[in-house]
């Protein structure tokens, strides 16, 4: 999984099915489904379908919810308590306007920046 929550590898969803060291590699610098091993007898196998769709679902998921992402982080930049101060203080539209250039970027209706 690179930084951002985006899993890369079935790794990242073998890690999400059970705790603890459920599985491990043969090979830990060939991490394939060939070398998959599962150290708890308790616990099965997945099948590589199984893995890789469960990988394209959650890829897809997190592709889907960029958008949204994009918009929030723009949003918490803000620091509106202080810009809202400020206009008070000065009589300026400063959290407004900035507040406007973000929805106009971003608007609500998903179709992405302009």
């Amino acid at each position: 999984m690179v930084n951002n929550g985006r899993y890369t590898h079935i790794e990242d969803v073998l890690c999400t099915l059970h705790s603890g060291q459920w599985f491990g590699w043969t090979d830990s610098k060939n991490k394939i489904y060939e070398n998959l091993v599962i150290h708890d007898q308790t616990k099965e196998k997945p099948t590589e379908k199984e893995l890789t769709d469960a990988l394209a679902k959650q890829q897809s998921d997190f592709d889907a919810q960029e958008y949204a992402r994009n918009r929030k982080v723009e949003y918490d930049a803000l620091n509106q308590f202080e810009l809202i101060s400020d206009d008070d203080a000065n009589g300026t539209t400063s959290h407004k306007d900035a507040i406007t250039a973000i929805k106009t970027k971003w608007p609500k209706d998903n179709s992405g920046p302009v």
